[in-house]
């Protein structure tokens, strides 16, 4: 049964009608119960319509011509973490829509929106119709801290706070209070930045970009003013890039709080450093250490909010007040081995944080897709060889023409407050948009 056909009378679908990685993916196509490649037109099924799932479509259409790719997506709205991960001030990042788009109106290609693989279709049903399967779903869970405390109010994942002020359905309802004075997160890779320039920008420069209203409304009446950006380890592992430390440095009505402390030994340490790096962590040095310019120092004089890195510290414990988070105290570490090889080790000290609000940022996990694949819940992967994995009815899917109606509704609300989107932010607004 083709993937179509298997849509058509699974799904009751409403439908608008490199060779080397190649070859890896057409080995032993066969299992999945299609005739091998060499016989017939390889259909290939994509599951997850994030950067990962266009790419993967963008290239197996590129590779083979007569190769024919449908992607699934479990909301009605494609895209996946370019919609729902990019920081709304990053604009630019999003471009590659405008690619992944090109992709999806291919006559080779077939979006299905609002088809949840492991629900509404199985994936056995998928491996009887396909030549191959790729999944691209992402991961979906939040990585633990493992500390008491952690399920407080006031304590939430950087995952679902992204999602939060980037319109996914699944966090509308997380309001975060932000009454508190001080924030902390926990993690220094690019996600805990941007977190953090979200919390302390000023709302002129939000307000023209496609973060939600919701979320405008809520930060435009935030009291928080202090961010710290809390790992592990130290200014030579920080997961961030130059560009969103760039970001934090030249943040308007905001001036950086360090610990002179925690870069002791840095500037000798650089000369073996890559050259990435060493940018970077020059920049963090400049930030610390150098007494600023005349008209940089008057900038931060006048500044009435601050974020600063605090290096060499673990969360422990999530300290509580009145039945919500107040404070967090943390394990005060030690460095044993260099670079990024380096790991934290307890020295036994800790110190106490007061703060309101507190934002793991430490990753996120794999979550398991259905019982026909296997899962590793220890690692929260899906064990597999070089990629390769060891191994309902009534279901009306959103086409890309229909996504393209909820664009346009989107983008004409944006433009009537003067943003590029306006983003429709349950299930059911895009479902009602999609089937008009």
């Amino acid at each position: 049964m083709s993937g179509h056909k298997l849509l058509s009378s699974r799904l009751k679908l409403w439908t608008s009608g490199g060779s080397g990685w190649m070859s890896r993916l057409c080995e032993g196509m066969s299992e999945c119960g299609r005739a091998p490649f060499s016989s017939c037109s390889p259909k290939i099924c994509v599951v997850g319509s994030g950067p990962a799932g266009f790419y993967t479509a963008q290239h197996l259409i590129k590779a083979r011509q007569d190769v024919e790719v449908d992607i699934y997506e479990r909301l009605p709205v494609p895209f996946g973490l370019v919609r729902f991960g990019v920081a709304p001030d990053h604009p630019e990042v999003k471009n590659v829509i405008n690619t992944f788009t090109q992709t999806a109106n291919h006559t080779r290609c077939n979006f299905y929106g609002n088809v949840n693989v492991g629900t509404d279709v199985s994936l056995d049903e998928l491996r009887r119709a396909y030549h191959a399967i790729v999944l691209s779903y992402g991961a979906e869970g939040n990585r633990s801290m493992g500390v008491p405390g952690e399920n407080l109010p006031g304590v939430y994942s950087a995952k679902d706070f992204v999602g939060w002020y980037n319109g996914l359905p699944s966090c509308g309802e997380l309001t975060p209070d932000l009454s508190c004075d001080t924030a902390v997160i926990l993690g220094q890779g690019n996600v805990a930045l941007d977190v953090a320039r979200i919390l302390l920008a000023p709302i002129d420069m939000l307000k023209n970009t496609d973060i939600t209203q919701p979320a405008l409304d809520a930060l435009a009446q935030s009291q928080v003013r202090r961010v710290l950006i809390v790992g592990r380890r130290g200014p030579l592992q920080i997961a961030g890039t130059i560009k969103e430390l760039r970001e934090m440095v030249n943040l308007p009505d905001c001036r950086p709080e360090m610990v002179a402390e925690d870069f002791k030994g840095i500037p000798e340490a650089l000369k073996d450093v890559p050259r990435p790096r060493k940018r970077l962590t020059e920049l963090m040095l400049k930030t610390a250490l150098e007494t600023p310019s005349e008209k940089e120092q008057a900038r931060r004089d006048k500044a009435s909010r601050s974020w600063g890195f605090r290096f060499f510290r673990s969360p422990v414990e999530v300290l509580a007040s009145g039945g919500r988070a107040a404070g967090v105290r943390l394990a005060i570490n030690r460095l044993e081995g260099a670079g990024d090889g380096a790991h934290a080790v307890l020295t036994g000290e800790v110190e106490d944080v007061t703060c309101g609000l507190i934002i793991s940022s430490i990753g996120y996990r794999s979550l398991p897709i259905g019982q026909s694949v296997p899962f590793d819940s220890h690692k929260a992967v899906i064990p597999n060889s070089m990629g390769r994995v060891q191994q309902a009815a009534g279901v009306k899917a959103v086409t890309f023409s229909d996504w393209e109606k909820i664009d346009n509704v989107e983008t004409r609300r944006g433009e009537v407050i003067g943003k590029p989107r306006e983003k429709l932010l349950t299930v059911q607004e895009m479902l009602q948009v999609a089937r008009s």
